[in-house]
């Protein structure tokens, strides 16, 4: 989220010092960096002459976090790339494991607000969603091309959208009479297709919210690459080595969830929060996108 003025306010922020502990430690990783407030907070609290690795596979968002951490100099080392590929990058990084690692699954205001990535149905834009090269299909590609049936059930697998077979309706007849390439034209179809009783019940969320989500997790596949970082979390952590992440919705939450238990029934990590930790109320009304954020945090057993 962004203050007035730009500048980045992370979720969490509180929670995730004191959970992940970084006064003492030394290596640092941060697999979503976006503009750098998570990693900052880090550094400051972190030993004098601790490093950090951060990873984005935006450009945008590396050019910014690069601004906001240049005073920490040779102690900050960027890459683009995505954290499904965190093995390849710890080891250009000489680096085999690191003391603290957190990944916020959340989308940068920055991106959310630009809308040329066509993230957001509160601007028009381009139906792109793409986050980084590895995304070859944009959202327009599938909202176009794919049956009515797949475009159904993408929309309720990744938005948990109970009318999800109605957009999918809405969306096929509105493409056999013009391509639909702008972020508004989907949300107002979308938005048409939801019952308006439904629309009112809904508590805050609007109509377009699920079906974006579902488009934006399918085009950058991010579900398969948070099971590939997850995966490799207890290689990476060193010894009395804590992760945490931060998930948005169920689908993130859940996986996490459960690969943390998995973890600890084998013996390999100690789960510090058995319940995710939430938002204040407080913090809510000064970061609405904080609303939705949920942390879990795990420590690498000896």
């Amino acid at each position: 989220m962004s203050r007035p003025g730009g500048a980045h306010q992370p979720v969490l922020l509180p929670e995730v010092l004191r959970q992940l502990q970084p006064a003492g430690r030394k290596r640092l990783l941060d697999c979503t960096i976006g503009p750098g407030g998570h990693a900052e907070a880090l550094l400051e609290a972190a030993a004098a002459d601790a490093t950090l690795i951060g990873i984005d596979r935006d450009e945008g968002s590396l050019r910014r976090a690069r601004r906001r951490l240049k005073r920490f100099g040779g102690r900050v080392r960027l890459f683009r790339a995505d954290f499904a590929d965190l093995a390849t990058v710890l080891a250009e990084a000489g680096r085999k494991h690191v003391d603290l690692l957190l990944a916020d699954l959340g989308v940068a205001s920055s991106q959310l607000d630009d809308a040329a990535t066509g993230l957001s149905f509160m601007v028009d834009g381009p139906l792109d969603m793409r986050l980084g090269a590895a995304a070859k299909r944009t959202a327009a590609e599938l909202v176009n091309e794919l049956s009515e049936t797949k475009l159904a059930d993408l929309i309720y697998r990744y938005g948990e959208e109970r009318y999800s077979r109605r957009i999918a309706r809405a969306i096929v007849a509105a493409r056999r009479q013009n391509r639909i390439e702008r972020t508004l034209e989907l949300a107002r179809i979308v938005t048409g297709a939801i019952p308006v009783a439904a629309r009112r019940s809904r508590r805050g969320v609007r109509p377009p919210t699920r079906t974006f989500q579902a488009l934006r997790i399918a085009v950058n596949d991010e579900l398969s690459s948070l099971e590939a970082l997850l995966g490799l979390l207890p290689g990476v952590l060193a010894p009395g080595g804590r992760a945490g992440v931060i998930s948005f919705h169920s689908l993130e939450d859940r996986q996490v969830k459960r690969c943390f238990a998995r973890l600890a029934e084998a013996g390999a990590v100690r789960r510090l929060t058995k319940k995710p930790l939430t938002a204040t109320a407080d913090e809510i009304a000064d970061n609405p996108r904080s609303r939705s954020a949920k942390l879990r945090v795990i420590e690498r057993t000896e």
